[in-house]
């Protein structure tokens, strides 16, 4: 890793904020740095790197509660006839789990009723696909000593990481070889194998049909968190990793998520949590183009959360309107999607803004909608167990459950080739975090640290948050 050098900046002015070079965009997105919006009262924003420091412990542990809780229900209820049509309400909270749209009548291995799972001082948490790519970027940013990484760096990484199919040492319930990756993921990687090509050609609609499918929503978050109120950063930062797998609404959608992570550092935190939410997610809303399909999507859900219908309907709702009806340009019928378009990005976009503004800020709440809300409802869980989870940091999670948890992960569970084992803990990730935070408030904030107080001096423009453009 190249060094890192830390010096101490008192005062900035706004010419100091240097916006970096983005890289060559061809395709949909934007050509130009997205500028940010003034989110304090003066131009220098100055954030704790210690308490940013226990913020992202929490992030990485309110993941791993949410993801593996929303595992239990993953794929149980897709809407329409059959076993799997009728969604779960509140009252399905602690009863029996339901079988899987590929469990073959058998209910989730992790519990067998609809709760929580948690890992003890014990034991370790598991890396899934939630967590497992995030953790994957974070240490190409610093194997590499950059702040953006590049095509190649992010392919020689996938294909150093994640194993091929066919030399995998994983295996599913069934005994089958499981590396997994799907859908728009895997197709990324096969032609990153076959073809040796790099993003963003790896998501090319023409190479990869499934670009239109959930997988960037839930592996490039942390970018967010690595430009601490600088959205504009923050999507320079992961725009090559959101397009190895996205294009269009699908890279729309997880700009939504990176840019509400970013400004997390930012929000008035003597609001209610609820308003805290509701502010990061209208200022995120501006980054979805007005015509697109995933900024009606948002509209839609928010208009029945105000009026004030519960959020069980507001699914239903969502159902009838994208999966039924295919409303707002939300076309699933002609892409012939696998089972119904249930591993979409859009209507699980829909299902993720039904938990996160009836959850109101709450992280048990909005953790529990997500789980029993539908689809893969892991996914939406784990980013607003994320997000959550920064927001309240690994202290007040505790207190949420009255209860400590394991710091210790295992990426090896589902990728190989890191050190010690693939063993690592909160701690030491989140230590790592800052380290990448360290490097892009200098190089690409215009920032420095000042070490006399632990904090990081970062510029802010006074622009607003732009949407995407075709």
């Amino acid at each position: 890793m190249a060094p890192l050098f830390m010096f101490a900046v008192v005062v900035f002015t706004l010419s100091a904020c240097q916006k970096p070079d983005a890289p060559d965009q061809p395709e949909t997105g934007r050509s130009d740095p997205l500028p940010a919006r003034q989110y304090t009262a003066t131009t220098d924003l100055a954030l704790s790197r210690e308490q940013y420091r226990d913020r992202l412990y929490g992030f990485w542990l309110g993941q791993c509660i949410a993801n593996w809780t929303g595992l239990v229900t993953e794929m149980d209820k897709i809407g329409g006839d059959g076993p799997h049509g009728a969604f779960y309400t509140r009252e399905h909270w602690g009863q029996p789990d339901q079988p899987s749209i590929w469990d073959q009548g058998k209910p989730s291995e992790l519990s067998a009723t609809i709760d929580w799972v948690f890992e003890g001082e014990g034991g370790v948490w598991g890396a899934d696909d939630d967590t497992d790519i995030e953790y994957m970027y974070q240490h190409l940013l610093l194997e590499h000593g950059v702040s953006v990484l590049t095509g190649e760096q992010i392919r020689d990484g996938w294909l150093k990481h994640i194993y091929p199919d066919e030399n995998t040492p994983f295996v599913n319930r069934e005994g089958e070889k499981e590396n997994f990756l799907w859908v728009s993921n895997q197709r990324a990687h096969d032609l990153m194998r076959s073809q040796g090509l790099t993003p963003p050609a790896t998501s090319d609609p023409q190479l990869n049909p499934d670009y239109e499918m959930i997988d960037a929503q839930l592996t490039t978050e942390i970018f967010g968190l690595f430009a601490p109120g600088r959205p504009d950063v923050a999507l320079q930062m992961a725009y090559l990793p959101i397009r190895t797998t996205a294009r269009e609404n699908a890279a729309w959608v997880s700009e939504f998520y990176v840019v509400m992570h970013s400004l997390a550092s930012v929000v008035d935190t003597s609001l209610p949590k609820k308003d805290q939410v509701m502010w990061l997610a209208t200022w995120a809303r501006q980054r979805l183009p007005d015509h697109s399909y995933s900024a009606k999507m948002f509209d839609f859900v928010k208009s029945r959360y105000e009026q004030g219908v519960p959020w069980e309907r507001a699914r239903d709702d969502v159902y009838v309107r994208y999966q039924v009806e295919q409303q707002d340009g939300y076309d699933i019928t002609a892409r012939k999607l696998y089972c119904n378009g249930c591993f979409a990005s859009g209507i699980n976009f829909a299902s993720s803004i039904v938990s996160l503004l009836y959850g109101e800020g709450d992280f048990r709440e909005t953790v529990k909608i997500a789980v029993l809300a539908g689809w893969d409802s892991d996914n939406p869980a784990a980013t607003w167990g994320g997000l959550l989870g920064f927001m309240h940091g690994k202290d007040g999670i505790e207190q949420a459950f009255g209860r400590s948890f394991s710091g210790r992960f295992n990426i090896h569970r589902t990728r190989g080739n890191f050190p010690a084992d693939g063993i690592d803990t909160f701690q030491a990730m989140s230590d790592k975090g800052v380290l990448v935070i360290d490097r892009v408030v200098q190089e690409e904030l215009g920032g420095g640290i000042d070490l006399l107080s632990n904090q990081w001096l970062i510029p802010v423009s006074s622009d607003e948050v732009a949407p995407a453009e075709d």
